[in-house]
Order: structure tokens, then sequence, then C-alpha cells
């Protein structure tokens, strides 16, 4: 089983690289990667330190900055609902 894992990794990671080469895709959309992180992390911090909802803390981890940077501002919003049904 774990060879057919290491080879499913391989082959995955071959096919990634020549899309990379094949297509010409830059870093341009690592720059982009990075702005969003960054404003997924912003939005975040807005909210903990706004002092609107004192209550309520977001962390930021890996894992709410990427609720956020998958869907926007109203992951945001999922994630102060939670957080205030989870209280």
């Amino acid at each position: 089983m774990k060879i057919v894992l290491t080879g499913i990794l391989v082959v995955s990671l071959l096919l990634l690289l020549y899309i990379a080469v094949s297509r010409r895709l830059g870093f341009a959309w690592l720059t982009r990667l990075g702005l969003h992180i960054v404003l997924a992390a912003l939005g975040i911090y807005v909210v903990n330190f706004s002092g609107l909802m004192t209550e309520v803390y977001i962390p930021l981890n890996p894992a709410t900055i990427a609720t956020v940077l998958v869907l926007g501002l109203p992951g945001v919003g999922l994630l102060l609902g939670l957080k205030l049904t989870m209280i």
C-alpha cells in the first residue's frame, strides 16, 4: 500500500511540474496567493482587535486563515458564527 501511495505522489508531482513548465505559469500566482493570505490574516486581525465584539477571539492559525482564504470575507463571518454558537 505504501508503494502505491508513493507512486501516486511521484506521478502527481511529475504532472504538476509538466504543467508548470509547459504553460510557463511564472511566479505571478505566488504573488497573488501571498496577497490573499495577508488579506485573510488582516481580516481576522481586524475582527479580533476592533473591539466591536470583545467576547469573540478567532485564533490566527493555518486552519482559520485557510478558511478565510477559500471563502473570502464571508469566511470571517462563518468563523464568527461558529465561535458564537460554540461559546
